[in-house]
């Protein structure tokens, strides 16, 4: 036990009748509770019922308190890392391979520094929780276009260029600025205090829909709908996208586990199943543009997720031969393909100056009211303007082209 803590034993429900044995120990403060967003809800072991609690998560505790949970014995040979992951919803894998790295995780009592740690099984795993690197985010009046709001959540429709939560190098202007601006106090704590309300995200150059929970009770009940991906029902969610080249089908499924990519860190890569996290999308052509010389040089393609990894659907159109116009990271080696385009549209590309991703369908169960909630955003100006100049046949082109010739000075 870590000095200055206190014992709480949870039950974190798995769905199929059974459960993993947890503790959080956290600083004695009265009043504090922890629960885990994602796929798990917990039971404090106080007899009470859920929603007598005031939910915190991990990541919520001020200073110095640690987590624990009890792996069971079909964790017998697998990673540290991946139990952890497993046990513990609100921490990313990378940021729990951090906290294996910087001596931050004991395994039956001993500091474990390795994440490739193979496990016996029945281990007691501990984390002493840091506290946040960060102040708060303060409240920025930053313009929000909010598409629905309640008391239990708000949807927005983010524009390109806006990171949604503080971050290494985006200590402010970020979307939980804003919302802190036009929320106040009223966004949920579960996400801890650089992340209030959120739920999901979307990059900072990915424009579209994003719903954020206001209440507790709405961030876990989204929370788990996220975690399903949609397998349940409840959760829809599609893309637009612009990528270079036709696929050969007009639909398909793209199965490819994802991982950080050894040679680049900033960067994802399609790795073998089972030494990365399992990622699938589905595609569908909407529709076809030609080049200069009349030959198939792009599609719009409408992506849904049947997982939701960081930068899936870049990273996986990209592994097929088909990355995203305007994304320098995944789609590097087809930039020269610009050249190929009509003048209009290399215009309308390098205005654009981002990757061609549009969030444009949502859909949820609302967590409070049960009521289908269905949203749709219509494409930005930038990506609008750059699917018109695709649509400009060659043929077009010269018309124009011979009409304005002909005009009069």
């Amino acid at each position: 036990m870590f000095a200055g803590c206190r014992d709480r034993t949870a039950v974190i429900k798995d769905g199929s009748g059974g459960g993993l044995r947890a503790r959080f120990v956290l600083p004695i403060r009265s009043g504090t509770n922890v629960t885990v967003q994602g796929l798990t809800r917990l039971h404090m072991a106080t007899g009470r019922p859920d929603d007598e609690h005031d939910h915190q998560s991990p990541e919520a505790v001020d200073a110095g308190g640690c987590a624990s949970i009890m792996a069971g014995d079909d964790a017998k040979g697998k990673r540290l890392d991946i139990v952890l992951a497993a046990g513990m919803a609100s921490f990313s894998r990378s940021r729990l391979q951090a906290l294996i790295k910087d001596g931050k995780v004991l395994v039956a009592g001993k500091v474990a520094t390795d994440p490739d740690l193979r496990l016996l099984g029945g281990e007691e795993l501990s984390i002493i929780l840091p506290p946040p690197d960060a102040p708060k985010p303060r409240a920025e009046n930053i313009p929000l276009a909010v598409v629905f709001e309640d008391e239990h959540l708000i949807v927005i429709d983010k524009p390109a260029g806006l990171v949604v939560h503080p971050a290494a190098g985006h200590a402010r202007g970020t979307l939980v600025n804003a919302l802190i601006g036009h929320c106040g106090d009223s966004l949920s704590g579960i996400g801890g205090v650089r992340r209030p309300g959120i739920v999901h995200r979307l990059d900072k150059d990915t424009s579209g829909l994003l719903v954020v929970a206001k209440s507790d009770t709405a961030h876990t009940g989204l929370s788990e709908q996220f975690a399903a991906h949609g397998a349940d029902g409840r959760l829809e969610r599609a893309y637009l996208a612009v990528v270079w080249g036709v696929p050969p089908r007009n639909k398909g499924v793209i199965d490819a586990a994802l991982s950080r990519s050894a040679r680049n860190r900033v960067k994802i890569a399609v790795v073998p199943e089972g030494s990365g996290r399992h990622a699938v999308s589905q595609f569908a052509v909407v529709e076809t543009f030609v080049d200069k010389d009349g030959e198939p040089v792009a599609s719009l393609v409408r992506l849904v997720l049947e997982t939701g990894r960081t930068h899936q659907i870049r990273v996986h159109m990209a592994h097929i031969g088909h990355p995203l116009l305007g994304d320098t990271t995944y789609g590097s080696g087809f930039q020269t393909r610009a050249a190929r385009l009509l003048e209009e549209a290399q215009t309308a590309l390098k205005a654009l100056g981002r990757q061609a991703l549009h969030a444009a369908e949502l859909g949820f169960e609302h967590p409070v009211t049960g009521k289908g909630m269905r949203f749709r955003s219509e494409l930005p100006g930038d990506l609008d303007r750059l699917l018109t100049a695709l649509r400009d046949t060659p043929t077009k082109a010269r018309r124009s082209s011979a009409g304005r010739r002909r005009r009069p000075a």
